[in-house]
C-alpha cells in the first residue's frame, strides 16, 4: 500500500463504468481557453490500462468521428 492512498481515496471517483482493452470510450474534457471553456469529445479504442486508483491510466487509438474533418 502506497503512502498517498489514503490521502488520493478523497479523489477517488466510483461512477466510472468498468472497461477494459478493446473497448470504445468517448471521453468528454473540458478545454479551458482565455476566460471561455468547452467540453471536446475524444472517441477511440482502449489499448491498455496501468496503474491503479487516482494514479490509473488508459491509452486510447484516435478513433474517427463521421462528419468531422
Amino acid at each position: 500500500m502506497h503512502i498517498l492512498d489514503s490521502v488520493d481515496a478523497k479523489s477517488l471517483r466510483s461512477d466510472i463504468p468498468d472497461f477494459r482493452a478493446g473497448d470504445n470510450v468517448k471521453v468528454h474534457v473540458n478545454i479551458v481557453e482565455g476566460n471561455r471553456s468547452r467540453v471536446q469529445v475524444f472517441q477511440g479504442v482502449v489499448i491498455s490500462r496501468s496503474g491503479h486508483g487516482v494514479r490509473e491510466t488508459f491509452h486510447r487509438s484516435q478513433g474517427f468521428i463521421p462528419g468531422r474533418r
